[in-house]
């Protein structure tokens, strides 16, 4: 099922692309370890292309092509380590979560550049079973700063204002 990004425009697809390349000027766009080489190289160019023209199921697709997840994995077990197959949700899985964190982090940079309109949480994807963690949070105003803050200091990991809720976390 797909997002419902209320406010994704063309000034909020602008402005995520500008925290693509914030990241990448920094040197903290999120790697997925489940890239291979050429999905290493090519990822902020389909994270780009995604946000200026697509959304999250445009860039899982991408995602999917040939050669750009990786078909294995390694994994920690209590006796050491495994070889498992990468779960045929990477794509979307990594897809979702990244797009929605720079949605996140446009909206952050809008309300603030804007000086108009509040943060208020809602639920952009539905689900059948809403962890009531996660219901909590819906109609919560944010403040902008402090949350635009968390995202670009926890890349692709859990942040400390537990926004977006990550995958699972629904």
């Amino acid at each position: 099922m797909a997002f419902s990004f209320e406010n994704l425009d063309q000034i909020t697809r602008r402005l995520m692309i500008d925290e693509v390349d914030y990241d990448l000027k920094n040197g903290n766009l999120y790697i997925s370890p489940r890239l291979t080489l050429k999905g290493t190289k090519e990822y902020a160019k389909l994270l780009k292309n995604a946000s200026q023209t697509g959304n999250e199921i445009t860039l899982a697709n991408d995602l999917r092509t040939n050669g750009i997840i990786k078909p294995f994995e390694l994994r920690r077990t209590k006796t050491g380590t495994t070889t498992a197959k990468v779960p045929i949700t990477a794509p979307e899985t990594l897809a979702e979560g990244e797009f929605n964190r720079f949605y996140i982090r446009a909206l952050c940079r809008r309300v603030i550049e804007e000086k108009t309109g509040k943060l208020e949480v809602y639920r952009a994807k539905q689900v059948s079973r809403p962890r009531s963690s996660s219901q909590a949070k819906i109609g919560q105003i944010i403040d902008p700063f402090k949350l635009l803050a968390d995202l670009r200091n926890n890349p692709g990991v859990d942040t400390a204002l537990g926004l977006p809720a990550g995958p699972n976390q629904v």
